[in-house]
C-alpha cells in the first residue's frame, strides 16, 4: 500500500511536470541526444558511490570496527536500491545489511548515517550560497518565486498565517518535552521506551565518531570530492543536448541544487518532483522551451536511476552469493 501510494504521488507529479508539453517535440529532442555525454555523467556518478563508501568507513572506524570496503560499498548500493521501493528506506537497509555482514550494532550505524546527512545538507547549503552570491538576480529569483513563495503560501492557506503555524509548533514541542520530563521515571519502565533510548544512545555514539576520527582530512576530502562529482555528473548531461551545451559549471551547480530539492521530496526516487523542478528551472532561469527542460530532466534522472538500479542489483547478487557460500560451509 505504501509503495503504491508513493508511486502514485510520483506519477501525479510526473503528470504535472509534463502537462502542456508537446510529446512529439519531446521525443524528437530525446532522439537527438548525444549519449556519450550521458555515459560520462554516469562515470562520475559511479566514482561518487565508491567515494561515499570510503567516507562511510571513515565514520565507522572510530566505533572500533573496520568493515571491508566491498561489504560497505555493496551495503550502500543495496540501500540506494531500496529507495526505489520506499523513500528513505535505504538509510535503514544499508545499516542493517552492513551490521549483519560485519557484526556492527545497527543503532551506532544510524548515527554515522545522520552525520552523512548533516554534512550533505551543509554542502548543499554552501553550493546554494555560492549560487546566490555569484548571480543573485538570476538564481535568487527562481528560489524565491518557485520554491520559497509556494511553501509560504501553503502555510498561509493551512494555518491562516505563518506566525500561527510556528506558535502552534512551538507549543506542541514544549508540551511534549514537559510531559516527557515529568513522567520520565514511569515511562522508562516500558520496553518500547527502553528500546527507543537504546537507539538514541547508539545514534549519539555514532555522532561522536566525527570527534574521534583519525583521518579527518581524508573525510573532508571525500566530502568535497563527492559533491564535485555530483556537479560534474549533472553538468555533463547538458552537453548531450545541443541547445543546452552552452551552460557553464555554475549552471551545473544550479541544476544540482534544484535537482537535490526534487530528490528530497517524499516520493519514490524523486520521480515527478525531480522532473518538475528541474524542467521549471531551465524554463524560468534560461528561458528554454518546456520540451527541452523535460528532455534534460528525463536524461539526467532516468540514466542515473538505471545506473543505481543496475549497481544495486549487482551488489545484492554478490552479497547473496557470499551468504550462500558461508551457509554451505557452516552446514558442512
Amino acid at each position: 500500500m505504501k509503495i503504491a501510494g508513493f508511486l502514485a504521488l510520483g506519477f501525479l507529479l510526473l503528470y504535472f511536470a509534463f502537462r502542456g508539453v508537446a510529446l512529439d517535440q519531446l521525443a524528437s529532442t530525446l532522439k537527438r541526444a548525444n549519449f556519450w555525454w550521458i555515459g560520462l555523467s554516469l562515470l562520475f556518478a559511479a566514482v561518487s558511490f565508491f567515494s561515499r563508501a570510503r567516507r562511510w568507513i571513515l565514520l565507522i572506524e572510530p566505533l572500533g570496527y573496520k568493515p571491508t570496503f566491498w561489504n560497505t560499498y555493496h551495503s550502500l548500493m543495496i540501500g540506494y536500491l531500496s529507495n526505489f521501493a520506499l523513500p528513505r528506506l535505504g538509510e535503514v537497509t544499508r545499516c542493517v545489511t552492513l551490521g549483519r555482514r560485519e557484526k556492527i550494532p545497527v543503532d551506532s550505524l544510524f548515527g554515522t548515517v545522520i552525520i552523512e546527512r548533516v554534512i550533505d545538507l551543509l554542502m548543499l547549503i554552501l553550493i546554494m550560497l555560492v549560487l546566490l552570491f555569484s548571480w543573485v538576480e538570476k538564481f535568487g529569483a527562481f528560489f524565491g518565486e518557485q520554491v520559497l513563495l509556494p511553501m509560504q503560501q501553503k502555510l498561509v492557506d493551512a494555518f491562516g498565517g505563518t506566525w500561527l503555524f510556528w506558535l502552534l509548533f512551538g507549543v506542541v514541542i514544549f508540551a511534549a518535552f514537559l510531559l516527557l520530563y515529568m513522567f520520565r521515571k514511569q515511562l522508562s519502565k516500558f520496553a518500547i521506551i527502553q528500546k527507543v533510548l537504546k537507539i538514541l544512545k547508539g545514534i549519539v555514539d555514532g555522532l561522536k565518531t566525527i570527534y574521534k576520527m583519525e583521518r579527518k582530512w581524508e573525510f573532508i576530502m571525500h566530502s568535497l570530492l563527492i559533491w564535485f562529482l555530483y556537479i560534474m555528473m549533472t553538468w555533463m548531461v547538458v552537453f548531450s543536448l545541443k541547445e543546452t551545451s552552452g551552460l557553464t559549471f555554475i549552471d551545473g551547480m544550479f541544476l544540482l541544487v534544484i535537482g537535490g530539492l526534487g530528490m528530497a521530496a517524499p516520493v519514490t526516487a524523486g520521480i515527478g518532483a525531480y522532473h518538475w523542478i528541474t524542467s521549471r528551472g531551465l524554463v524560468f532561469v534560461y528561458d528554454f522551451p518546456m520540451e527541452l527542460g523535460g528532455a534534460y530532466a528525463i536524461l539526467a534522472h532516468e540514466s542515473n536511476s538505471l545506473l543505481t538500479i543496475l549497481m544495486g542489483v549487482i551488489s545484492y547478487s554478490v552479497l547473496t552469493m557470499k551468504q550462500k557460500k558461508v551457509s554451505s560451509k557452516s552446514e558442512s
